[in-house]
């Protein structure tokens, strides 16, 4: 059996993009001594997220706006090494902008994901995605989606049919904008983000990382709660609210045999009975 160290970043990011690479080399470093071999760092970790959701705030000009091919992501990808490491960016598609992560290692650009799902103003900043999608790294084969995709159940769906023993989620997840909590650990948004991590992973029987901002920006306050969920949804490592990283080892292909061994649930699917009568299937 061969297991795999694998971590999730709880961390704080803004529009400075050295600092963010100083802090992005400072997390390699920390996951390069504790053995781990897959690092999952926030959504937009690379010159940070939007300063609100809200549509009556007045936004800044946003995150610099970065090439997948361009020097940014290969000074990641040099700073990954043999390591696998995932990150939020925004991503430049000529004037069309995206909400992104990516996956490097030594080798260049693995793969990456454009965010579907769009909370409340988010869309005024970014363009949709339009699909999800697993592919193959040294450490299994992955896939990526971003904070809201999560809430979606067929957006982790569509990655484990597609093959993923890996689910990956970077967000940028705050805290309730109304009735907050003054204890970020009892929001109410933490809540729903713990829970969509434990049932994504438990209704696919994969294994998840949950990487999350923390501390604030702007008018948001994140929740962090970085985690490593196994394969039955049960939390292998959490970092809580504060930043920090959490870690987990576990034999990949061995929890997903376990799981699946008398009740799985991507083999036991009924997809014919799944459209309501009268809709038209897609």
């Amino acid at each position: 059996m061969s297991t795999l160290r694998m971590a999730a970043v709880a961390a704080e990011f803004g529009r400075d993009l050295d600092e963010d690479f100083a802090t992005v080399e400072r997390l390699i470093d920390q996951a390069r001594g504790a053995g781990v071999r897959l690092l999952a760092l926030p959504e937009a970790c690379l010159g940070g997220y939007l300063l609100s959701l809200a549509d009556d705030v007045e936004l800044d000009a946003g995150p610099p706006a970065l090439a997948v091919d361009g020097p940014e992501i290969r000074r990641l990808s040099a700073l990954a090494g043999e390591m696998t490491v995932i990150a939020g960016y925004c991503e430049a598609d000529g004037d069309t902008r995206y909400n992104s992560v990516v996956c490097v290692n030594g080798d260049g650009v693995l793969g990456n994901h454009r965010k579907v799902h769009q909370p409340l103003s988010e869309d005024a900043s970014y363009t949709s995605g339009d699909r999800f999608h697993a592919f193959d790294t040294p450490v299994g084969r992955i896939g990526m989606m971003i904070c809201y995709d999560k809430a979606f159940p067929e957006s982790a769906r569509a990655l484990a049919l597609d093959g993923a023993q890996i689910g990956v989620c970077v967000s940028a997840w705050p805290a309730a904008r109304t009735l907050a909590a003054a204890d970020p650990a009892q929001d109410r948004w933490k809540r729903r983000f713990d829970l969509f991590d434990r049932a994504r992973a438990l209704e696919n029987q994969i294994v998840w990382l949950s990487a999350n901002q923390a501390g604030t920006f702007g008018s948001l306050r994140f929740v962090g709660s970085a985690k490593v969920v196994d394969p039955g949804g049960e939390i292998l490592a959490d970092t809580g609210v504060p930043a920090g990283l959490a870690v987990a080892e576990l034999d990949v292909r061995e929890a997903l045999e376990t799981a699946r061994r008398s009740m799985g649930h991507l083999r036991d699917r009924r997809p014919e009975t799944y459209t309501p009568a009268g809709a038209v299937s897609a």
